[in-house]
């Protein structure tokens, strides 16, 4: 015989005035503290710490649902931050990300997890982490310790850490492709609404963004033009404050989704699915006229094209012809000459940003001086380049092993491609991923926000793809050995 719940014998069997009675003492408290709450802080706040409650219990029901939270989080809303401070004002994504380090570290202690998954890459991951802490302590000397500057340098570990655990926690292929349709779906979503806030009035739209400042987000200056100027176009900007930051989260997003529109197996369900959600991530990604981001993309194409799909590559030189030759795309190709000429301020901006920083890394070239900031007044720590920021904070040592990282992890996942065949809807995933990556890394050429403390968000999606594609690459290799 099964023996139910104290709490179902109580229900079941307990006297059925004194379980009336509890259960209406119980309703009363909830609709006192209820009514207490939205007395004291009103029916909007009330319902946004009903809805806290309610993703708080869902994310801690599961270690995927916390993935998944940060994923949202990542895409929807990344600057988001409690409206209240706990010493410091932890973001969502803080939160999110604890509560996937949280339940993955409860399921080692409770037994669930009795043997750790790794690739040969994890050691090169850890010794860039290390090395990254010692930049940071090393450059403490060059500007006084903060709270904030340890926060942020946190943040950027625990995302380095997301690649690292990820392996563990994705042993399947259907966790694999469950995983992925999240990330596409979150940047479709995100996407969509870059979209539609850049076709609303620009006074409309940034009365809807102000609503975000109770949690965190700016309140004035929201709407982004080119070169700053309202007399330019508007760039798309959803709800990542910053259009070039979200361009490179697009850039990834589209490359992992391109491959599904051309697979027998495609985790949309259907091939023509993938469709709507790639022309709405690439219409948006142009809207955000980051130039940079649209060059990756072109490179992350390319990449798809020649490792599987060559016919493609004649599909893509006709769209980069009818690009520069439709009169809608006129103004696009003038911003890319005036880029390529130095004509115009944001590029000089960036050529002046580069040249200083080049002073900074001849300076310090072997370290660099850490993440706090410059130790000299006629230098600073800021240039729109992944691989420059890198080289200014780790210096030259932390380039070569960033890049030693990367280009073993290409080499390590280059030996599952003889056998992604064998596991259904995994090759466009693998090829995906690898594309986003390839995106990633080329705009990191033009833009910091891969490797910038203050983007934790777009860190966090990089590192994420980078564990996916050691997962998958970890399931294929050991899978095809048994």
């Amino acid at each position: 015989m099964i023996h139910q719940h104290p709490f179902q014998d109580f229900l079941a069997g307990g006297d059925r005035r004194k379980v009336a009675l509890i259960l209406g003492a119980a309703l009363a408290l909830i609709g006192t503290l209820l009514g207490l709450t939205l007395a004291l802080i009103g029916p909007i706040y009330t319902g946004i710490v009903l809805l806290a409650i309610a993703g708080a219990l869902w994310v801690m029901a599961g270690l995927e649902n916390a993935l998944w939270s940060m994923i949202a989080i990542v895409m929807l809303l990344p600057f988001a931050t409690l409206p209240f401070k706990v010493v410091i004002t932890p973001s969502f994504l803080d939160l999110a990300i604890g509560a996937v380090y949280f339940l993955y570290l409860m399921q080692w202690m409770t037994g669930e997890r009795r043997r750790l998954a790794a690739t040969p890459i994890h050691a090169l991951i850890i010794l860039f982490m290390i090395l990254a802490v010692f930049s940071f302590i090393a450059g403490l000397r060059y500007a006084g310790l903060t709270s904030n500057g340890i926060r942020k340098f946190a943040e950027m570990l625990l995302s380095m850490g997301i690649a690292l655990i990820l392996v563990d926690i994705l042993r399947t292929p259907e966790q694999i492709r469950r995983f992925v349709l999240i990330i596409i779906l979150a940047g479709a979503a995100t996407a969509t609404l870059g979209i539609a806030l850049w076709l609303l009035p620009d006074e409309l739209a940034e009365r809807i963004l102000m609503t975000l400042s109770r949690i965190g987000y700016p309140n004035s200056g929201i709407i982004q033009y080119i070169e700053q100027n309202p007399e330019l176009s508007e760039r798309a900007i959803s709800t990542s404050v910053n259009p070039n930051s979200f361009g490179g989260t697009l850039v990834v997003v589209a490359g992992l989704a391109a491959p599904q529109m051309i697979t027998q197996h495609p985790i949309t369900g259907k091939r023509w699915h993938a469709l709507p959600i790639l022309l709405v991530l690439v219409v948006c990604l142009l809207l955000t006229f980051s130039r940079g981001a649209l060059v990756a993309f072109g490179a992350a194409l390319v990449f798809i094209s020649l490792l599987r799909y060559r016919r493609a590559i004649l599909m893509l030189a006709l769209i980069a012809l009818a690009l520069l030759l439709l009169p809608w795309s006129q103004a696009y190709v003038q911003r890319f000459i005036e880029g390529i000429q130095g004509q115009d301020l944001a590029t000089q901006m960036r050529f002046g940003e580069i040249k200083d920083a080049l002073i900074l890394i001849g300076r310090y070239p072997l370290l660099g001086v850490g993440f706090s900031g410059a130790p000299d007044i006629d230098i600073y720590l800021s240039v729109s380049s992944m691989y420059l920021l890198l080289t200014a904070n780790m210096g030259l040592l932390g380039l070569a092993v960033f890049l030693v990282l990367i280009g073993s992890l290409f080499a390590y996942s280059w030996q599952a491609r003889p056998y992604l065949e064998a596991f259904p809807g995994l090759l466009p995933i693998w090829l995906g991923l690898m594309a986003g990556l390839i995106g990633a890394l080329v705009t990191g050429l033009g833009d910091h926000y891969f490797f910038n403390p203050e983007f934790h968000h777009v860190a966090t999606l990089l590192w994420t793809i980078v564990g996916l594609l050691l997962a998958t690459t970890r399931i294929t290799i050991e899978g095809n050995r048994r």
